[in-house]
């Protein structure tokens, strides 16, 4: 005599047990964040509107001190850090592992060349003494001065977001060897992809606003 029994459903499959995964969550926490920096760089940039509006003159004269070929490398060079950033996202998709952390290395790389030739930039201008503060700034006219002190603050505060990139990126790089971000799984890499667009986003528009002062 055969006992007949009703089929049993297969338990679900569970990928990665134990790991709780809230893309949607992670990607509106990565876009309010980039809300709440551009809300902090719009303020700074319509303080050093109204500024410029009050001396015209002489952040025009003040603008012409700076290096503008390494203001224009620089923005180059963050640029091309834009594309790296994408392509080792792109390859991350495509399961390409070396080839995303290849690019992701070359997106940092590009980073710390930027950092470097900021670097020099201030240094050129601490050897003039021209900085906040110094005897020689107290010296020059009002807007001037006010054009440094917004150049000096702005562009350190862009650098310390550059650097925070940079070590984001050296995070990513270590959880792609791990295999902590895969194809299927590559919102950390992605988040931080939107980070660094932010930085060149506001460096594209710190370019003119003090190298191209007119």
């Amino acid at each position: 005599m055969s006992v007949s029994a009703e089929p049993q459903a297969a338990p679900p499959v569970q990928e990665h047990a134990g790991e709780h995964r809230d893309y949607a969550g992670a990607k509106l926490g990565m876009w309010l964040f980039i809300f709440s920096e551009l809300i902090l760089f719009g303020g700074l940039f319509v303080a050093y509107g109204m500024y410029r509006s009050m001396h015209a003159h002489e952040f025009h004269k003040a603008s012409g001190e700076l290096n503008l070929t390494l203001g224009v490398i620089n923005t180059l060079v963050l640029l091309t850090s834009s594309l790296t950033m994408v392509l080792s996202i792109v390859a991350i998709r495509l399961q390409r592992k070396l080839q995303s952390m290849f690019f992701l290395a070359g997106t940092m790389l590009l980073g710390t060349v930027f950092l470097v030739n900021k670097f020099f930039e201030w240094m050129a201008k601490f050897h003039h003494g021209i900085y906040p503060g110094s005897e020689h700034m107290m010296a020059r006219p009002p807007g001037e001065r006010l054009f440094f002190g917004l150049y000096f603050g702005m562009t350190g505060l862009h650098g310390l977001h550059v650097t925070i990139g940079v070590v984001l990126m050296s995070v990513m790089l270590v959880f792609l060897a791990r295999d902590r971000i895969r194809h299927d799984d590559f919102i950390k890499l992605e988040n931080t992809g939107l980070y660094w667009h932010l930085v060149d986003v506001i460096w594209i528009f710190l370019l003119p606003l003090f190298y191209l002062a007119a």
